[in-house]
């Protein structure tokens, strides 16, 4: 689908239009629009990050000033004069993101972005998508669902070639199955049985579950909540009017990589097959 709407592939049937140009007879058009990072991005190994940029800049027949533009928004000046074949994969990767932008696309296709970064990298990578999202279309293809969470607000499930969720990353948390759980750690010496029947009682309480764990002296449960209840001020109130003594207690918001798996999940094998896209 990326490789059709950035115009380096042919759909068989159907069409799309990006900014108003149809990608079958207005290649050019959505090119020009359009800033693309592929998931294995390809460079001349022998030129420079400065070099490389340049390259582009006059492919595209656009100011070479913009190539001190992209440098200076992706955090390359230290490596400027550096052979691309000679970079870390961050920074190989960040080339490949600058490449994508140098012409200001109003439109940026990206593939795994974050692919290969460590942490601090990520972070600054993310940062970024989110200062261009303030007047750019993003749309990325992730497998990472804190990705989603970072920077998104559509996220868009596809497994089987169906699109299967399509909603902000909140709404489809809350179709985790331990949306609005409550989990709590109790210090007691008493045995589970004392504390799992005035949990289990509770209004709005599905299930209860001991949870295991090495806490000292203490026990930890898992409460579900029925669908549509919210069972949190419940569970600190009843630990309140019983005078336990609580070490943490807190309601789950939900998980997108269960959403993730029960939705892509093949019912005849078990297997997963999805990819989880988001627009910022």
């Amino acid at each position: 689908t990326m490789k059709m709407l950035t115009c380096f592939m042919a759909p068989t049937s159907g069409t799309a239009r990006v900014c108003g140009h149809h990608i079958d007879d207005d290649t050019m058009a959505v090119r020009r629009a359009v800033g693309y990072l592929p998931e294995s991005a390809p460079a001349y190994e022998e030129m420079s990050t400065e070099s490389f940029l340049r390259f582009i800049a006059d492919v595209r027949g656009i100011e070479r000033g913009s190539v001190d533009r992209v440098i200076e928004t992706c955090a390359l000046e230290e490596v400027r004069h550096q052979l691309f074949d000679t970079l870390s994969k961050g920074f190989k990767r960040r080339v490949c993101l600058a490449q994508s932008i140098i012409h200001d696309p109003k439109v940026l296709i990206m593939d795994e972005p974050t692919d290969g970064l460590d942490p601090n990298q990520k972070h600054e990578v993310r940062r970024l998508i989110s200062r261009m999202a303030k007047d750019k279309v993003i749309i990325l293809s992730t497998h990472i669902l804190e990705e989603v969470e970072a920077v998104c607000s559509r996220a868009i499930i596809i497994a089987h070639g169906r699109l299967v969720a399509d909603g902000t990353p909140d709404q489809l948390r809350k179709r985790s199955k331990r949306h609005g759980s409550v989990t709590v750690s109790i210090r007691t010496s008493d045995g589970s049985a004392s504390l799992l029947e005035p949990l289990e009682s509770l209004a709005g309480v599905r299930s209860v579950k001991e949870i295991e764990d090495d806490m000292d002296g203490g026990r930890k449960f898992r409460l579900l909540a029925k669908e549509g209840k919210t069972i949190g001020a419940s569970v600190a109130g009843l630990a309140r009017e019983k005078n336990w003594e609580v070490d943490e207690l807190y309601v789950e918001q939900g998980h997108l990589d269960e959403v993730f798996r029960d939705l892509t999940s093949d019912p005849a094998t078990g297997s997963t097959s999805g990819k989880g896209k988001g627009k910022h």
